[in-house]
């Protein structure tokens, strides 16, 4: 670990030099897709240890990994289990995204993700989610106990981390990072973009929204100090066809996929956990009252619609 003092005893020769500490990137296979970790005035050995770190998260947390404390959870059947001290950082997340959001984000809708047809990996098809006979969907999220060692949640519930998990990952490894003496740190995973510390030209991050029509393309770009974008999508993963077809993102009022106008919903807000949680009222509520609700909560968001039109928050223009 880099202390604070020797951190801002290099920084004043970067300055006084008129440099930049050198930034060192990689790309890999994470959490059934792809993620991005980037180091400014970080090492390759301290890059490993991020990475290292991020794919420990996949391993506690994968619904898909049958010895992951997320699966050992929802099979436990009102039992307490034992976990490991970042699983419960992650399902407080869990519990704070759902408060947050006013219940639109609710990750005990796991059976009907099932039902949707989400329950085989998209890496691995070999690997299915199977859940107990006793699930019930929403569960009981204002059940769940943390003792000492063990995590509690009540006969039925169960829990799927899903895109948040995905962020929260974001989260933790770019504190690890700067923790561990990187100058700046962006984690992306999946899609979910996370930068704490310096961006590599000194000033602020660059990061771009994808255009899900045209993938070479961006509907936005944006310019981050600190914080995190995340999106969430309906054009994913979809499943059946014509007018049967259903996707992932399950509004909890009607237990099915979402009905919405909105293919897409990005935020912009202070952490990976936050801007999950909040895309997900996107989906539910009415485009213009969802964006004029974000900058309430401490958020900005940006909306594209299927004819490639979008609609931004008022203070999304801030970013750019």
């Amino acid at each position: 670990m880099v202390d604070d003092i020797s951190k801002g005893a290099l920084r004043a020769v970067f300055t006084e030099t008129n440099s930049l500490p050198g930034v060192l990137s990689r790309r890999q296979k994470i959490m059934g897709g792809h993620g991005t970790i980037t180091l400014v005035g970080g090492s390759e050995k301290l890059l490993d240890q991020c990475w290292a770190f991020a794919h420990r998260c996949e391993q506690l947390w994968s619904r898909f990994l049958p010895e992951s404390d997320i699966t050992r959870l929802n099979w436990a059947e009102g039992k307490p289990v034992d976990v490991d001290p970042l699983t419960r950082q992650l399902i407080a997340a869990m519990i704070a995204g759902h408060t947050l959001s006013q219940g639109s984000y609710d990750p005990t809708m796991l059976p009907q993700v099932l039902a949707a047809g989400y329950s085989a990996s998209t890496v691995d098809p070999t690997a299915v989610t199977t859940l107990p006979n006793t699930v019930r969907a929403p569960g009981n999220i204002e059940g769940i106990q943390f003792t000492d060692d063990a995590v509690f949640m009540p006969l039925g519930t169960t829990l799927d981390p899903g895109g948040l998990g995905k962020g929260f990952t974001a989260d933790l490894v770019t504190a690890f990072g700067l923790e561990q003496g990187a100058y700046g740190v962006m984690a992306e995973f999946g899609g979910d973009i996370v930068v704490q510390g310096d961006a590599p030209d000194g000033q602020a991050w660059r990061l771009g929204v994808e255009n899900p029509y045209s993938p070479n393309e961006h509907v936005s770009i944006i310019r981050l100090q600190r914080g995190a974008i995340a999106t969430s999508s309906q054009l994913k993963r979809r499943f059946g066809e014509g007018e049967d077809q259903t996707h992932h993102l399950i509004n909890p009022a009607t237990q099915h996929s979402a009905r919405s106008r909105a293919q897409t919903v990005t935020v912009i807000a202070a952490s990976g956990a936050r801007a999950e949680a909040l895309t997900k009222r996107g989906f539910v509520d009415k485009p213009e009252d969802y964006l004029a609700w974000l900058p309430k909560v401490g958020a900005a968001g940006l909306l594209l619609f299927a004819d490639g039109t979008q609609q931004t928050s008022t203070n999304w223009s801030t970013y750019l």
